[in-house]
């Protein structure tokens, strides 16, 4: 039968256009959410499931800009990456955009802490692209 571990949210903002953060290019992307979750319990494989909501908006002078999402376990960009997407922002639409997500990560290794860590980072291909919320990010770990 399968068992509910633990369950996280990572809210840095709730309300649209509530906050204005600037995102950093792909080389260096900045970090939008963490979870850790307690998965000491486990008594087999470990799965968990993330889902998250980024709001962003074109620089001042639109220009064709890709945002990219990248979920990893662990805390660095160096650590296992479970999820990865990159999406253009629409030139032609002047207020935020949205963009959600689903992951999944499988027959996780059960840390010898039993604290299973997600971050979440965001980066553009160009400068003046911002942040501005709603967002969150969401973990839950299941064990049989």
């Amino acid at each position: 039968m399968t068992r509910l571990l633990d369950a996280r949210t990572s809210q840095n903002a709730s309300i649209a256009n509530s906050i204005s953060i600037p995102i950093t290019i792909l080389s260096q992307p900045g970090l939008f959410g963490q979870v850790g979750l307690n998965v000491s319990g486990a008594t087999g494989p470990v799965r968990t499931q993330l889902s998250g909501t980024v709001a962003c908006q074109l620089p001042l002078l639109p220009a064709a800009t890709t945002i990219t999402i990248t979920i990893v376990r662990g805390t660095t960009l160096t650590d296992p990456v479970i999820y990865s997407s990159a999406e253009s922002l629409n030139i032609n639409l002047l207020g935020p955009q949205l963009f959600t997500f689903t992951a999944s990560d499988y027959n996780v290794p059960i840390p010898a802490s039993g604290l299973l860590v997600y971050t979440a980072f965001i980066g553009s291909n160009l400068l003046g692209t911002v942040r501005v919320g709603p967002e969150s990010f969401n973990a839950v770990a299941y064990s049989d």
